[in-house]
């Protein structure tokens, strides 16, 4: 497994993704702290199936949960603001 700092990341993603897709663990610290980690796509849910399967089970019902027209109207609102 590799640990890199964001500014390390940023400067060397082209890398960092060569070592992933050659199977390695990469984690993203903040201030010491792992925020994120890369693994190879085809590791976990490298399918819109597998995604589907993992939100199934990892469900969240205490979120508020938006239609597919709310969230294409926020996105709508989002981008008007922007001209």
């Amino acid at each position: 497994m590799t640990i890199v700092n964001v500014l390390e990341a940023r400067n060397r993603l082209s890398s960092l993704l060569a070592e992933v897709e050659r199977g390695a663990e990469v984690v993203i610290a903040r201030r010491g702290r792992p925020v994120a980690r890369l693994v190879p796509a085809t590791r976990r849910n490298s399918t819109g199936a597998g995604l589907l399967r993992w939100l199934d089970e990892h469900r969240d019902d205490r979120r508020d949960r938006r239609t597919a027209e709310e969230i294409a109207e926020i996105i709508q609102a989002e981008r008007a603001s922007w001209d």
